[in-house]
C-alpha cells in the first residue's frame, strides 16, 4: 500500500491533490514537503522524499542558503528524493540575481549533492507528477535492461548482437571478430 504524506504547510498542494482523489495524510513534515512510501521492482519498501519550490520561493532560498541545508538533510534520512521547481517563468528575469548564481546553485544541487531536478509549469503539474509517481509505487516495474529491444533474426546476427554487447566492441569489431573465430566460444577462449 502507497502512504502520501504532505506537509501541512503545502495548502495549496494539498487541494490540488484532494481534487485527483489521492488519499493524503496532513502532518507537519520535518524534512521534504511531500514523502511517498512504496514498494519498488523489488518489492522492497521505499520512501521518497520530495522538496517543492516555486521558482521565486528557490530564488529566495538560494538568498539565505536555506535550499542547501534542506536538501542536505533530506539527502541523509531518505534513500531517494529529488527537488521541484515549479513555474513556468524565466528564471532569470524574476528577480534582480545574476544568471551565473542561479545556474551555480541547479549545477551544485545537481552535480555536487547528486540530487535530481525536475521542473513542473504549474502547481496542478506537480500533482500530476506526485499523482504518477504514487501509482509507479502502487504497481512496481521491472529495471530498465540497458540493452535495446531490438531481436536479432538470424543466428549470425544474434551472435553479433551478443559480441556487441561487451565493452569497447562496436559492429565492425563483433564483425571481424566473428568472421576470424567463426564463433562466441572460440572468442571468449582467445
Amino acid at each position: 500500500m502507497t502512504e502520501l504524506l504532505i506537509d501541512s504547510r503545502e495548502k495549496h498542494l494539498i487541494l490540488e491533490l484532494e481534487k485527483r482523489k489521492l488519499p493524503i495524510k496532513i502532518m507537519q513534515l520535518a524534512l521534504a514537503d511531500v514523502i511517498i512510501t512504496g514498494l519498488d521492482y523489488n518489492k522492497q519498501q521505499i520512501s521518497i522524499a520530495i522538496e517543492r519550490k516555486t521558482q521565486q520561493d528557490f530564488l529566495s532560498s538560494i538568498i539565505d542558503k536555506r535550499i542547501i541545508s534542506q536538501l542536505i538533510e533530506i539527502k541523509e534520512h531518505f534513500p531517494q528524493y529529488f527537488l521541484i521547481i515549479e513555474g513556468q517563468d524565466n528564471f532569470y528575469s524574476i528577480r534582480n540575481f545574476h544568471p551565473n548564481s542561479i545556474r551555480g546553485m541547479l549545477l551544485a544541487i545537481a552535480l555536487d549533492l547528486q540530487i535530481p531536478i525536475i521542473q513542473t509549469r504549474s502547481l496542478s503539474d506537480t500533482a500530476a507528477l506526485i499523482e504518477t509517481l504514487t501509482k509507479r509505487l502502487e504497481k512496481p516495474t521491472r529495471p530498465i535492461s540497458l540493452l535495446s529491444k531490438r531481436k536479432p533474426l538470424t543466428i549470425k546476427e544474434q551472435q553479433e548482437y551478443l559480441i556487441e554487447s561487451l565493452p569497447g566492441i562496436g559492429p565492425l569489431t563483433a564483425k571481424n571478430l566473428l568472421h576470424h573465430f567463426k564463433s562466441i566460444s572460440s572468442i571468449i577462449l582467445a
